[in-house]
């Protein structure tokens, strides 16, 4: 028998998924105890942060209790016990599939690749989360189903458009969350929100049962508190889909972690103001350059004087807007649950343009393939903020720029981690985001644990006890 101490509540809602993997497996704690603590803090801040628009207790709790039987057994997934929150638009038999729209509320029939491959590893899968209209957005402040405030402030923007998981994940409702990301869906929240981020490389995941947005840019991404709960999900959800005509078959392995970090290239901006960096984010972005000096030895002032980070980003939000005419058609025609003004007005712009200005949208994907090349022949690793500012009053302005830093790893097709890399002087956090060449996914989650442990800039999770 276990006679090690009960682990508090406190604890377990700020454990990592790592921690609580070991945990489970040596039986300090049970799933369905584990269960019994997300619920019960649950119950207690989602009505204050509006993280999850779906929950169903009596599900949660069948899982949790399925969970517990196989440990008993003895044969158990890689994530068998684990809290998982699920994204809005990422089908779920059983669920309405809504992706922040009101016309949605049909079960559908059938798991989306990730979610069959959760279920598969033993994850228990606690609720949706809110999110922009459509994924149209940065602000998780949905007209339909209420704002998603962030957790280290009332009244701010966790972000979005997974704002709902990635609060979820920084408030300690839920381990990790599996979300979506098409220009910086999963990594702008992250950075609002102080957790971790993973944009895979495209087509690592498959997008299969994901609710599109912009097919050749949309990615499964994962939201976590450290890096290596980010490698857990990456090992238990890549691989190839043959139903999904984007998934990547690997003929190769993901290139290892084995970068000498003090032999790293890595690949600095020349002027993070000149691109719309506010100072403050500047500043705290130098002071984790300067605390990072060993673990990127090696700098390197990288050329973006061809590349417009604004316009395309404008070209990426394009090509998602005149997909999503066709994904939301008969959500645009339902007059009795109309979508807001908003999206009304964004997808008609879309309307409005011909097949010749999305063709020179389209080639912007082409010209950052090339970028993406030559700039990977010259460095390993491009690292610079997330996000061009932090967390913004929900009451307040939306900066149009907060997808400008972040747009360019998913045009590229590239992976993407974002990591907290300290405060602002109002106290809310901001990432650090470190761009691969395609493929090299694990190599930047090992120098996201590097840079990690040497920032030590984690927010003490939960951020609402």
């Amino acid at each position: 028998m276990n006679s090690m101490p009960p682990i508090a509540d406190l604890d377990l809602r700020r454990a990592t998924l790592c921690q609580l993997l070991h945990w489970l497996a040596v039986g300090r704690v049970q799933p369905q105890a584990l269960a019994d603590v997300y619920q019960a803090a649950i119950e207690r801040i989602n009505p204050h942060i509006n993280a999850y628009i779906d929950l169903r207790s009596g599900l949660f709790q069948d899982q949790a209790q399925m969970a517990d039987r196989r440990r008993r057994d003895g044969v158990i997934g890689r994530l068998d016990g684990i809290p998982l929150a699920l994204k809005d638009n990422i089908d779920m038999a059983g669920w309405p599939t809504r992706a922040g729209l009101p016309t949605r509320e049909r079960p559908v029939e059938q798991d989306a690749h990730v979610v069959v491959r959760l279920r598969a590893s033993g994850a228990v899968l606690v609720g949706k989360t809110n999110m922009d209209e459509g994924a149209l957005g940065a602000a998780c402040d949905n007209p339909h189903f209420g704002a998603t405030h962030n957790p280290h402030r009332h009244g701010y923007s966790a972000g979005g458009s997974s704002g709902g998981a990635a609060a979820a994940v920084a408030a300690g409702l839920a381990v990790a969350a599996v979300g979506s990301d098409s220009l910086g869906s999963i990594r702008i929240p992250a950075s609002y929100c102080g957790v971790y981020a993973l944009k895979p490389t495209h087509g690592e995941i498959s997008a299969r049962g994901l609710v599109p947005a912009a097919r050749r840019l949309d990615a499964i991404g994962l939201l976590a508190r450290s890096a290596g709960d980010l490698t857990v999900l990456l090992q238990v959800l890549a691989g190839y889909d043959a139903d999904d005509a984007r998934s990547r078959r690997r003929r190769v392995a993901f290139a290892l972690p084995d970068w000498e970090p003090g032999n790293l290239r890595a690949g600095l901006l020349p002027d993070l103001a000149a691109v719309g960096v506010q100072p403050e984010v500047i500043e705290v972005f130098e002071a984790a350059m300067a605390r990072l000096r060993h673990a990127l030895g090696d700098r390197r002032t990288v050329d973006f004087a061809d590349w417009d980070f604004s316009r395309t980003r404008r070209a990426g939000l394009l090509l998602m807007e005149a997909e999503m005419l066709g994904t939301f058609a008969a959500d645009l025609a339902d007059t009795a649950h109309p979508v807001s003004p908003r999206l009304r007005q964004l997808l008609g712009f879309a309307g409005s343009k011909s097949a010749a200005d999305y063709a020179v949208a389209d080639r912007v994907l082409d010209a950052a393939t090339l970028k993406m090349r030559r700039l990977f022949a010259q460095v390993d690793v491009l690292v610079l903020p997330t996000t061009p500012q932090g967390a913004f009053a929900l009451d307040g302005p939306v900066p149009d720029s907060q997808a400008d830093l972040t747009s360019f790893a998913s045009l590229a097709g590239c992976p993407a981690v974002s990591l907290p890399m300290g405060t602002l002087p109002n106290g809310l956090p901001v990432g650090l985001q470190l761009v691969g060449a395609r493929g090299s996914d694990l190599r930047l989650l090992e120098l996201a644990s590097v840079c990690a442990a040497t920032l030590d800039a984690d927010p003490a999770y939960p951020v609402i006890a």
